[in-house]
């Protein structure tokens, strides 16, 4: 008799974006390869608020996939600020999950700093408000992150996510210390990432999650490639390695983690 394939761990790939052009037309034809690969939740990320209709669309298309939106750092100072109430009013629908991604990006858009500050303030105050978790974009600004993270906090508590963690130890501790996640991307399954690694290695694993940021960064063996839910499999092993889990204790982890930072999308 043959015997019926094993069903794969059930992950959530807790940051991509759907909408973007690479995937025009074939969001179905993705969530099903990442049902078969044992992704069953994903969280699609729109940047520009004014394309929030067509990332809730998706959401809304999709069992499992559910959405957030906010200002990217890259884009800050090509979009309009962003309201406070514009963010609140958007988290009524219950497939809206959190605030963001927003950030600070330091790396191409330097230049435009202060206007980026403006509207990561603003999304902290929708986080505080809707309860909802930020999801934040951090590269080449730790000291401005952690100063400004570290001040807000204070000055109010929210929860969030640090998406794609690529930034340095101190960053780390920062978060962590504010009660932070730390996500984990293809980049930690680099095989030059070792410090990126040593940072999640050092992370109580009870803060850590996993994600793609499809259609960017591919874990091998896809690297160089167009990235999707799917592949999260593949970041999803070099985890477990590095915990000394097996791939199911390890999705187990990273989809009770998910739960406790992103209640509305709870399994």
């Amino acid at each position: 008799m043959t015997q019926a394939p094993e069903t794969p761990p059930q992950l959530v790939d807790s940051h991509c974006h759907l909408d973007f052009p690479d995937f025009d037309g074939q969001q179905a034809e993705l969530v099903a390869r990442a049902r078969a690969a044992g992704v069953t939740r994903m969280v699609t990320i729109c940047t520009r608020l004014r394309l929030e209709p067509q990332v809730r669309a998706i959401a809304e298309a999709h069992k499992g996939v559910f959405y957030a939106a906010g200002t990217h750092p890259m884009q800050a100072a090509e979009e309009p600020l962003a309201a406070v109430e514009e963010l609140v009013a958007l988290s009524a629908h219950p497939k809206f999950v959190g605030i963001g991604e927003t950030g600070l990006d330091y790396h191409y858009t330097a230049d435009s700093a202060a206007i980026q500050a403006e509207s990561l303030e603003i999304h902290i105050e929708a986080a505080r408000r809707t309860g909802l978790p930020l999801i934040i974009h951090s590269r080449d600004a730790d000291d401005d992150m952690a100063a400004i993270l570290t001040r807000e906090h204070a000055a109010g508590p929210f929860s969030a996510g640090m998406h794609c963690y690529t930034s340095g130890p101190q960053l780390a501790r920062t978060a962590l210390d504010l009660g932070f996640y730390l996500s984990m991307s293809g980049i930690a399954a680099f095989p030059r990432s070792t410090e990126i690694r040593e940072i999640f290695a050092a992370a109580p694993r009870d803060r850590v999650l996993v994600e793609t940021d499809a259609p960017f960064l591919a874990p091998p063996p896809h690297r160089g490639k167009r990235n999707e839910p799917a592949y999260v499999a593949h970041t999803a092993r070099v985890g477990a390695e590095l915990y000394g889990m097996t791939l199911a204790e390890f999705a187990a982890l990273t989809s009770a983690n998910f739960d406790r930072l992103f209640p509305k999308a709870a399994a």
